[in-house]
């Protein structure tokens, strides 16, 4: 199996596991009981919330473990608008968000909420996949208390300005969110730098496990934010998230995030490398381009046009090859992908593309063995048009 679907999760490192496994063997307690037993396991908890905030560049305080960065982006939006409903009930946000955005502002929306969808600038343009600061600066009102913009889009790799956008939000007096999910653990990250109030991460986009993810939640003055709790019970996560800690996946991810600090560079420099040269090799096929951004997007990733190919047949075509047509959380879909289309490409043309992204775990090999599978299934396919 040669793996280049990175963006869709990626691969447990040995490391991570390995500090994992006294978690899910004989440290098993209850991180939140208070006999030995129990403090052993808070103790670990503590160390992994620290590396996290280490990465991130934020106060352990600011934190709040989740099962991932759907319920982090879910606890994020639903969590401040019911707290601030008593300001406004406009949103706004990005038609190339994720679907885990989307969907709770479509179900906002159905409960008396504004939610304003901003455009991108169109494929094959200078600002392909970007906002239009002049948009998002138009779009915010009196009554809007949450901007919420993607720092890395999934499907693209586009890189949103996303430092420039929160200012123009909280020069309006709203709160500013990304879903960082993407970039967390691929890209520096300070939170403070970026002037965010919120961002949501989820471990296994950096080598951690699935089912383990967190919210950073300002708390340091200026702008401390204030959420509404989604779940209710024990008080857990300083009453934002109750429930049962989820230990070994949270050491886990702390040990994901100490490694991403430690191998950041080297990874950007050799995975960039194996992207450009993947990149390279498919563009010398005929009827190809990339979609997006090329200078602001995230080093791993590529997403390419392929003319008169349908992409489900290309996947299937590629034996033992793994990349996608689009995100994984909305694989099940049998529409084209709602990012492509935003950025202008026709159904038929979303319907023609691939994504791949590259991993930590990804070689040379790999990359010559993809360009030629693919030069070769594309041929055949046209070949029956």
């Amino acid at each position: 199996m040669i793996y280049l679907d990175n963006n869709a999760t990626t691969k447990l490192d040995p490391r991570v596991l390995e500090a994992m496994m006294p978690f899910l063997t004989d440290t098993y307690a209850n991180a939140a009981s208070t006999h030995p037993f129990g403090v052993s396991a808070h103790e670990a908890v503590k160390t992994a919330r620290q590396q996290v905030a280490d990465l991130l560049g934020c106060e352990t305080h600011e934190l709040v473990f989740t099962s991932g960065a759907t319920e982090a982006i879910n606890l994020a939006i639903k969590g401040v608008v019911e707290n601030q409903q008593h300001r406004g009930k406009h949103i706004i946000t990005v038609q190339t968000e994720h679907k885990a955005v989307l969907d709770v502002c479509d179900y906002l929306e159905k409960h008396g909420y504004e939610v304003t969808y901003l455009p991108v600038q169109p494929d094959r343009s200078v600002g392909a996949g970007l906002l239009d600061m002049e948009a998002v600066k138009a779009a915010i009102r009196p009554d809007t208390v949450l901007v919420s913009v993607m720092l890395v889009n999934n499907e693209t790799g586009v890189i949103q300005p996303v430092q420039k956008i929160a200012k123009l939000a909280h020069e309006a007096g709203a709160l500013f969110m990304t879903d960082a999910t993407q970039a967390v653990g691929k890209l520096p990250i300070d939170v403070d730098a970026l002037g965010v109030d919120l961002l949501a991460f989820s471990a296994h986009k950096f080598y951690g496990s699935k089912g383990v993810g967190g919210l950073f939640v300002r708390q340091r003055r200026p702008g401390k934010v204030k959420l509404d709790a989604l779940l209710h019970g024990g008080g857990h996560e300083r009453g934002l998230r109750s429930g049962t800690l989820n230990v070994p996946g949270i050491v886990g991810m702390g040990k994901a995030a100490e490694l991403a600090r430690q191998e950041m560079n080297q990874d950007t420099k050799r995975l960039g490398s194996l992207r450009d040269q993947l990149e390279t090799r498919l563009l010398t096929i005929p009827g190809t381009r990339v979609n997006g951004n090329r200078e602001h997007r995230l080093y791993n990733t590529t997403n390419i046009y392929f003319e008169h190919c349908d992409s489900d047949a290309l996947i299937m075509g590629l034996d033992g090859i793994a990349v996608s047509n689009g995100s994984a959380c909305t694989a099940a879909s049998i529409d084209p992908s709602h990012v492509l289309l935003a950025m202008g490409l026709t159904e038929t043309e979303a319907f023609s593309c691939l994504r791949f992204s590259i991993g930590r775990f990804n070689t040379e090999a790999d990359v010559v063995a993809t360009a030629n599978a693919v030069r070769g299934v594309v041929e055949e396919l046209r070949a029956l048009v």
